[in-house]
């Protein structure tokens, strides 16, 4: 999976590309991840990447000149999707992220201050996606838990797959409750269940808690 993501905060990845789960995909060659300054792409001295929207109003957007440049300038696989963050965009969910998987290439536009030439998103943009309803500051974080929750379901990245598959939204539920050691702290004891080795008893124990903890938490998934 290859990941290109445009931004005008590029350094801002850094942390995030440095994490040791990423290392490890990279050096196997199961990740790739390329920061893009969308500076760079600019045409004036002052690297201006924004202007005032049209008609008025509070903020700037970006330009499009500079994201059609930066876009045009990179390498695209056939299975590829332009994603661009944005509040009015698809919700991220588990769903969505098992599609994504499926690419080889996912490249994420990043806005930044009021947001994005309307143009470049009906124009070159395949679709919006969104982490939540409410507002950030730009896209870098949302595209960062996008790269996240789509790297970690490529094979191999994780290194104990059924983690995985148990996770919470994999079976539409979230997930039961674990516990480890020590079995009792502060009179604090593990469930019983969990400790007797009664496999076929833990996985029906697990299955019921994960409906129960659903039914509480988040009502709308079922």
């Amino acid at each position: 999976m290859r990941f290109d993501i445009i931004s005008a905060l590029p350094k801002i990845y850094d942390a995030f590309s440095v994490s040791q789960i990423w290392q490890r995909a990279k050096e196997k060659g199961l990740l790739e991840c390329h920061v893009h300054d969308l500076r760079d792409y600019t045409n004036d001295r002052h690297r201006t990447i924004d202007d005032a929207p049209y008609g008025g109003g509070a903020g700037m957007l970006l330009k499009i000149e500079p994201l059609v440049q930066a876009l045009e300038s990179l390498p695209k696989l056939p299975n590829c999707r332009i994603l661009a963050a944005s509040p009015k965009g698809r919700r991220l969910d588990q769903p969505f992220v098992e599609n994504l998987a499926k690419l080889e290439q996912i490249i994420v536009i990043s806005g930044r201050y009021e947001g994005i030439d309307q143009r470049f998103i009906d124009g070159w943009v395949d679709e919006e996606f969104s982490v939540g309803d409410y507002i950030l500051s730009g896209g870098d974080l949302p595209a960062m838990v996008l790269m996240e929750a789509v790297g970690r379901l490529i094979p191999g990245v994780v290194g104990n797959q059924e983690s995985i598959t148990e996770d919470s939204f994999s079976s539409g539920l979230l997930k039961y409750p674990q516990y480890t050691r020590p079995p009792v702290f502060r009179g604090l004891e593990v469930p019983s269940v969990l400790r007797n080795g009664h496999h076929l008893d833990i996985e029906k124990w697990r299955k019921e808690q994960a409906l129960k903890q659903t039914r509480q938490k988040r009502p709308d998934l079922l």
